[in-house]
């Protein structure tokens, strides 16, 4: 591994679908990493997509198991910063118990690990909204200040009969909180910081070889685009449709890392647009007129808010009575959110051979 970099950061589950976009962006902006997977083959096609250039700074370890106490030990040491990314994620969840516990031993562990390693200067643990709204409300106005603990009194409630997304969002709850109850109990000598990304959309870093390899956060994208689902069944599973591209979350990964000073302590809301897929079919349609006939046309322009900037870049605002404020990353980092008309464009580029 070459030493001429800025410092080596630990990335655990590092072949997922934000995580390998997030060593992408930590390599190309000067950085080692070392990555951790439950097994070494599951990283070869990490390689695989990664510039050769690129190689030579990345190392692979494999942790099995992420809550064995000591799972991380190894992998920390001599590391510089740690992004915390492996988590449990589905959207068929059945018992809350072993998923909430996974999500916060995990978190748990790599924390204990940070702390045994005096070089390290940054943890980034990546959360979700989910910890923010609040389960069951139709009406929001969301932003860093608020958290979703009605996740948990469900979970408390309902047990195994707990939906699968309040399990999500339960454990996702759950995590951050151990995160920062670490923090105030501890008193770490590195830096904290939780992103709290919105649904993840854009081109992964890791062409899917098949429809089933499409990450369901982003599989909306090709499902408008094979056009072999109504629309309005693609709707009534996306039942709200508030996006931030992949790549915008790992820029943050890369920010909250380099400037730990102004990332210290805080909590980002990633939210950039509130696209349904209405709007999904309307952008598509226009920009490639060679799948007119194949995406559905629905109703266009209906149910959702498009403007346009001073820099004549389209805007697709969230409505004033479902509201998620993610400009405080745009504020703090200094740089905004890639145009939600270049997400889809871009997931398109990646998903069309699987037509």
């Amino acid at each position: 591994m070459s030493t001429q970099t800025k410092g080596l950061v630990l990335v655990t589950g590092a072949n997922g679908y934000v995580a390998a976009r997030t060593v992408e962006a930590l390599l190309l902006s000067g950085y080692s990493v070392r990555g951790s997977v439950r097994s070494l083959t599951s990283a070869e096609p990490l390689y695989a997509a990664l510039p050769p250039r690129l190689h030579p700074n990345l190392s692979i370890v494999a942790v099995p198991d992420i809550t064995s106490p000591g799972c991380f030990d190894s992998a920390v040491k001599g590391v510089d910063a740690i992004a915390h990314i492996a988590a449990p994620v589905s959207a068929t969840f059945t018992d809350p118990e072993p998923v909430i516990s996974l999500a916060t031993t995990s978190i748990l562990r790599a924390l204990e690990a940070a702390s045994t390693e005096p070089k390290v200067k940054s943890f980034v643990f990546m959360s979700s909204v989910a910890a923010i709204k609040p389960a069951g409300q139709d009406t929001f106005d969301l932003d860093e200040s608020i958290w979703n603990d009605a996740s948990l009194e469900v979970v408390k409630q309902l047990g195994r009969n707990t939906p699968p997304m309040v399990i999500y969002s339960a454990s996702k709850t759950a995590a951050e909180k151990t995160l920062w109850e670490y923090r105030d109990e501890h008193k770490p000598n590195f830096s904290i910081t939780a992103l709290n990304p919105c649904f993840v959309a854009g081109p992964p870093l890791v062409t899917p070889s098949s429809i089933p390899s499409i990450n369901f956060t982003t599989k909306f994208i090709f499902d408008v685009l094979s056009g072999t689902t109504p629309l309005s069944d693609l709707s009534r599973i996306l039942t709200f449709p508030g996006f931030v591209d992949i790549r915008d979350v790992a820029r943050m990964v890369v920010f909250s890392i380099s400037e730990p000073e102004k990332a210290d302590n805080q909590r980002f809301l990633l939210a950039n647009a509130y696209s349904p897929v209405q709007a999904v079919a309307d952008i598509i349609r226009e920009k490639y007129p060679e799948y007119r006939d194949r995406v559905q046309v629905g109703t266009p322009g209906e149910g959702y808010f498009k403007t346009v900037g001073e820099n004549g870049i389209a805007l697709y605002d969230y409505p004033p009575e479902r509201r998620y404020n993610g400009r405080k990353a745009v504020e703090v980092s200094g740089q905004d959110y890639i145009p939600w008309e270049q997400t889809i464009v871009h997931g398109v580029e990646a998903f069309k051979h699987l037509l």
